[in-house]
């Protein structure tokens, strides 16, 4: 597994395994070709041995401590999807996006283990896909160092990217989609649509051949569910009441700012797995460099987004609109995500901006459209995903525009069709809207059973 680290972080992320190799391998040599004597020569080579023995430990667990700490942290993610989700949506329906998100994040793991991780990585070797078997974690005690890390903290770490990209389309599609259709769309995203692109190039794939850069997932995660999303959205249509027939736009406030702000910081901290551990290892000097480097720059690109959505809110509507500084945090974090390391602060400051820039002028696009997002995701997650892959060349002089070009628009095109036509299916099938009454009634009531704040509900009385 080797490969997965030189493919999803560049050389960087394969540095501390070959390097410690290479260094132990140039000391045996030096010490075998050495003018001194036997004697000496018998008395280096065990010291040398046991040294190398130990940089090779040492070098083994804390790539595999690199992934389990990433990989929690990405975890995270998911409490900070539902808890900003929660909070956009009205509070009939917060039951509803509470449990589709742990619902979602439980579907993505067993999906991946069952067949999306060996589809996504085993065998892809510059084709499609690999080989769509259950993945095999290590065994007890076990103690193969041969890929530099574990088996098992490497899994643990590509699912919960799967799982978030499946988050995306929840917020999306919130408040007027029946739960079973949901579950059934996130199997097959998780299980199939999400690996087969990600085999691209993360996998070693064809894309990968070309020099496709995408270091933590601007479109390999993020641009995947945008597009998932925004097919969704279009079959599924805009919530009851959203948009009048002569073009208006109504206003549906969301529950609770303080949680939606919540969900933001808790996402902006899972950030800093999310591209931080994409390095995939920290036990050399460099290596430790480089993630300090990706944590400031990712931590400034979601700054300049904030700033860049409050100043243009402020002018363009003579009030800042919270909802937009949140969107354009997420929005500068997600720019950032295709290339965390090479860029310098100042540029990593403006192109997340630019995604702040982007969310600003993109959701009342979508209005225009009759397009509903309820959460902000596809400004969010599908334009500035698309805006930070193409500008990755700027900084890494390894990419080139042409061929992020074509990333860009074969990864959307297969999963906006492959989306639709599953979304297509279940439309045709067992459908993906309540009824009218129960969307008017709040999903809470129609399909959970409980509310979110029962004591608040309408004709309720406190004890």
């Amino acid at each position: 597994m080797m490969s997965l680290i030189l493919k999803k972080a560049g050389l960087a992320g394969g540095a501390l395994s070959l390097g410690t190799v290479a260094l132990g391998a140039l000391a045996l040599g030096a010490l075998s070709l050495s003018a001194g004597s036997a004697f000496a020569q018998e008395a280096a080579a065990p010291e040398a041995l046991a040294d190398f023995a130990a940089s090779v430990d040492v070098a083994y667990i804390l790539n595999t401590l690199l992934f389990l700490i990433g990989g929690f942290l990405v975890m995270w993610m998911a409490a900070g999807f539902a808890m900003l989700e929660a909070g956009l949506v009205r509070s009939k329906n917060v039951s509803m996006q509470c449990l589709k998100n742990i619902s979602l994040y439980s579907i993505a793991g067993l999906m991946f283990w069952l067949i999306g991780y060996n589809l996504m990585y085993s065998g892809v070797d510059g084709g499609y896909f690999g080989t769509p078997t259950p993945k095999v974690i290590d065994p007890v005690g076990g103690n193969d160092l041969a890929t530099g890390y574990s088996g098992a903290s490497d899994w643990f770490f590509q699912m919960v990217f799967c799982a978030a990209t499946a988050s995306i389309v929840s917020g999306t599609l919130a408040e007027r989609i029946k739960l079973w259709p949901f579950l059934i769309f996130t199997a097959v995203l998780t299980g199939i649509l999400y690996p087969i692109t990600g085999s691209w190039e993360w996998g070693a794939g064809w894309l990968d051949g070309m020099g496709f850069s995408d270091f933590a997932g601007s479109t390999l995660v993020h641009s995947v569910g945008g597009w998932a999303a925004l097919s969704g959205a279009i079959l599924l249509g805009a919530r009851a009441g959203k948009y009048t027939a002569d073009g208006q736009v109504i206003a549906m406030p969301g529950s609770s700012i303080p949680l939606a702000t919540l969900g933001t910081f808790i996402l902006w901290l899972g950030w800093f797995g999310f591209n931080g551990a994409s390095q995939l290892a920290m036990g050399t000097i460099g290596d430790i460099t480089d993630i300090s480097r990706i944590f400031v720059n990712t931590n400034l690109a979601a700054s300049g987004g904030v700033i860049a959505a409050v100043i243009l809110t402020q002018i363009i509507y003579k009030k800042v609109d919270v909802t937009m500084a949140l969107n354009g945090a997420l929005a500068g974090l997600v720019s950032i995500t295709a290339e965390p390391l090479a860029p310098s602060i100042f540029t990593s400051v403006i192109i997340g901006a630019v995604g702040g820039v982007i969310v600003v002028f993109a959701v009342p696009m979508l209005d225009k459209l009759k397009i509903d997002d309820v959460v902000g995701a596809i400004p969010v997650h599908l334009l500035a995903g698309i805006w930070g892959t193409m500008i990755v060349p700027f900084s890494n002089s390894d990419a080139t525009y042409w061929v992020q070009f074509v990333g860009v628009v074969s990864i959307g095109a297969f999963t906006f069709i492959a989306s639709g036509l599953v979304w297509g299916l279940l439309k045709a099938t067992i459908g993906l809207r309540p009824s009218a009454e129960e969307e008017a009634m709040g999903m809470d009531k129609a399909e959970v059973g409980i509310e979110a704040y029962p004591e608040f509900g309408q004709g309720s009385q406190r004890i």
